[in-house]
């Protein structure tokens, strides 16, 4: 196939509609950009996706093949565990010299395998490393590019809006820079919750806090805290998959990865909570306008104590 030498005339597909789906999208679509999408959720009844779609005119589908066909350009932005999923799932309808964009957080070989499958279709596989979190930045966040083809892709993410710098040349570099980075961000997010929560229980959350602003008096630990719980809460699910890439990462490098494997369970354990209730019914969450972490650690606490009581 030939592209349009402008991108904007490009045609994107997003596979997976979810947060970052939807703000690529509406990113997109504000530069009159033809964008289509599709997500699983979709067929079990997601209408919240629904309406967000037809608000800004994506056409919006369950299956692969009709959302990504014709697309010059497909970004696949779902589940860390899902990423060479849905690379399979674009093997039999991408067409031949496509890009396919892969954001996903997942291990170096999960990408490499996912890069086997787009290249032996007839596609042109980048591999892509988001390197801080989406919403703050948008479409401009930093995004590490690796592969034989980032060189070429490069240019024409920048003119759609994109802030991409090429890595490496070959698979894995950029992934493994990205999940390395994750044991830190991500662990740090972990440690913090249980950190928090357990100085509440003992009500030492103001010395502990205090001790660490001496210590990295750089963070306003009262903000980030704040700001960890509410991201966990949200995405607890999707930084387990992550954490779980990240300790798969760790251990193809012969390390045990005590620490991700730690922070992938901590994660697990928040979206439970919030499945079970702990922040609201779901659908129903306030997590987002908790401007302090205390609310929720107690909302916590008195789960778990109510559970003990019981």
């Amino acid at each position: 196939m030939t592209l349009p030498d402008d991108p904007k005339r490009w045609r994107v597909a997003l596979v997976g509609y979810g947060e970052v789906g939807r703000i690529l999208a509406e990113d997109l679509r504000a530069q009159d950009v033809l964008v289509s999408a599709c997500d699983l959720k979709v067929g079990a009844g997601d209408t919240a996706l629904v309406r967000h779609a037809a608000d800004f005119r994506v056409p919006l589908f369950v299956d692969h093949a009709t959302a990504i066909e014709g697309a010059d350009l497909i970004i696949s932005a779902v589940t860390a565990s899902q990423t060479v999923v849905a690379a399979q799932s674009c093997t039999y309808d991408i067409a031949a010299g496509a890009y396919f964009l892969d954001f996903n957080s997942a291990s170096p070989n999960a990408k490499k395998e996912a890069a086997r499958m787009i290249g032996d279709a007839g596609g042109r596989y980048v591999e892509g490393a988001v390197m801080t979190s989406v919403p703050p930045h948008r479409s401009k966040v930093p995004l590490l590019l690796g592969g034989p083809h980032a060189d070429a892709l490069a240019p024409a993410l920048s003119a759609l809006g994109f802030a991409p710098r090429v890595g490496a040349a070959e698979f894995g570099v950029v992934s493994a820079t990205k999940m390395c980075r994750s044991v830190m961000i991500k662990g740090l997010e972990a440690m913090v919750i249980e950190s928090f929560v357990a100085a509440r229980a003992y009500g030492v959350e103001d010395e502990v806090i205090a001790s660490l602003q001496e210590t990295f008096p750089g963070v306003d630990w009262q903000k980030q805290g704040s700001y960890f719980f509410q991201r966990v809460i949200e995405h607890g699910q999707r930084r387990a998959e992550e954490m779980r890439e990240a300790a798969q990462t760790v251990r193809d490098a012969g390390l045990l990865p005590w620490s991700a494997e730690g922070s992938a369970e901590r994660d697990a354990w928040m979206a439970a909570c919030a499945d079970a209730g702990f922040f609201g019914r779901r659908g129903e969450r306030d997590f987002a306008r908790s401007a302090d972490w205390r609310i929720e650690a107690d909302r916590i606490l008195k789960a778990l104590w109510n559970k003990d009581a019981s």
